[in-house]
């Protein structure tokens, strides 16, 4: 019970407890803010329609609540071994769970971590520091019983004996316990050369999945700034009623990268080409844009996604709120899905250019406004199940199951996927399904109650059938 009721205060708990500043005073609005028509709110009403009601409806969660506190025989740092240094690479969201990967390591490995570099020479080249992206001392702070944290590296370890090491993907504890471990005997400083997917998603000691999760849903908060504006899109957003966040990967980079070109104009499609050639980390320059499309690794057009909210019985009055970068093709690509719901927002039309300055050369910065405003929406809907689609659906399933709608569920309680059937050795652990995906049954427990009778697994086992189900509907219609 006690367990519970901490867990039930974190999860009610806002992003932002801090007061607003008073240029982002939540009184002010937007002089070029779009005004919600009349039958909207009409259609948000409480005593409103049955099937509008249905379409904000909260999946059932079952009684299934955080439970992320250690064991009982879980201890404080013990005096570490060494340093471990980090830096970032990709996009917020995989520098997200990149870090809460490396809090668990350096927890297996008994090191000390200082605080992690981020990324600033990937596609967006964005300067920011970790201050700037996150809450630095709240950070440090929040996992002082887990793991010691420091903002530099000592400067009597600057000429310190170093490794630069690669750490195997998606490796397990003993691989960090033993094969990483054993570097303390050589060296004093060990900075791993990339830290993306680096830990397995299952078959970790409870302890270690639990801090993981206390690290990305509790100690990694955004910076006090960050916060306060996302907040602000948040109300802005809310005073439309119900809404939708749409993230909608169709920005250059992401088709680019993944040579998606369905719907393109020939010459946008060598633009992209041009764009991967040139891009040197990414290493695969020659992708059939068909073969990609048909193997499911494309995102939907802006187009298609009009088509699934109307086929979903979304009216044309919802409020959409797109969580996205600049969308590829701008006006062009975007005019079917605006024809289709025209209240479509974006933080670049709910706040004014003062108020967005700060953040706006910052690419890690902005993805952080959508990335708020995507997990206090009422409903989620990626196009694509991209690193952020993945991680704000854990982080909305960590929060109470919010709704997040994909084509074949909605975002509620089941255990995580394991691997494909058939598929063997790196290739059967990289097709599970990821960690920051759903955290059930790591961090998430079924809270006992008299009237449910039912254990976690034959709760599973309902809907693993109903996901049978709904598999098979989604191939008829298909």
């Amino acid at each position: 019970q006690h367990e519970f009721n901490y867990q039930k205060l974190s999860a009610e708990k806002k992003w932002t407890e801090e007061v607003a500043p008073p240029h982002l005073s939540k009184q002010q609005s937007s002089p070029h803010l779009p005004k919600a028509p009349v039958s909207l709110h009409k259609f948000n009403g409480a005593g409103g329609n049955l099937d509008s009601e249905k379409l904000w409806k909260l999946p059932e969660d079952r009684d299934f609540v955080p439970c992320v506190q250690p064991s009982s025989n879980y201890t404080t740092p013990d005096k570490t071994r060494g340093y471990l240094l980090v830096r970032t690479n990709g996009g917020l969201s995989q520098m997200r769970t990149g870090i809460c990967d490396m809090v668990a390591v350096a927890r297996i490995i008994n090191a000390t971590l200082v605080v992690p570099e981020l990324d600033k020479r990937s596609f967006w080249r964005d300067t920011s520091n970790f201050s700037d992206v996150f809450d630095e001392d709240h950070f440090i702070n929040a996992l002082a019983n887990d793991v010691k944290v420091v903002k530099k590296l000592p400067k009597e370890l600057s000429s310190a004996t170093k490794i630069v090491k690669h750490f195997k993907s998606m490796s397990s504890f003993k691989y960090y316990r033993d094969v990483i471990g054993s570097l303390w005997e050589e060296y004093r400083v060990i900075r791993a050369a990339k830290f993306d997917s680096r830990l397995t998603n299952n078959d970790l000691p409870s302890d270690i999945q639990k801090l993981r999760c206390r690290a990305c849903y509790e100690a990694l908060r955004f910076a006090p700034q960050i916060e306060a504006m996302g907040k602000l899109l948040v109300d802005r957003m809310r005073s439309y009623g119900h809404f939708i966040a749409l993230h909608l990967r169709f920005e250059k980079d992401m088709l680019a990268y993944s040579g998606c070109t369905h719907g393109l104009s020939n010459a946008e499609a060598k633009e992209l080409e041009t764009i991967r050639d040139e891009t040197a980390n990414w290493k695969v320059k020659e992708i059939d844009a068909t073969e990609q499309r048909y193997r499911g690794q494309c995102p939907l057009t802006p187009k298609e996604v009009g088509i699934f909210l109307n086929a979903l019985g979304f009216p044309s009055e919802t409020p959409i709120y797109i969580a996205a970068g600049e969308i590829y093709g701008g006006v062009t690509h975007m005019a079917d899905l605006r024809s289709r719901y025209p209240l479509l927002m974006s933080k670049e039309n709910l706040a004014s250019v003062a108020e967005l300055e700060p953040f706006t050369n910052h690419s890690s910065q902005m993805a952080a406004l959508d990335y708020i405003v995507s997990v206090e929406s009422d409903v989620f809907i990626p196009s694509y199940s991209g690193n952020m689609a993945r991680a704000v659906e854990g982080h909305r399933r960590f929060l109470g199951h919010r709704k997040t709608i994909s084509p074949d569920r909605q975002g509620s309680p089941r255990r995580r996927g394991g691997s494909v059937p058939g598929t063997k050795s790196m290739e059967s652990t990289h097709s599970e399904e990821a960690f920051y995906t759903n955290p059930l049954p790591d961090c998430l427990c079924q809270r006992a109650s008299q009237n449910v009778n039912t254990s976690i697994r034959e709760s599973n086992r309902k809907v693993d059938r109903s996901m049978q189900k709904e598999h098979l509907l989604l191939l008829k219609v298909l």
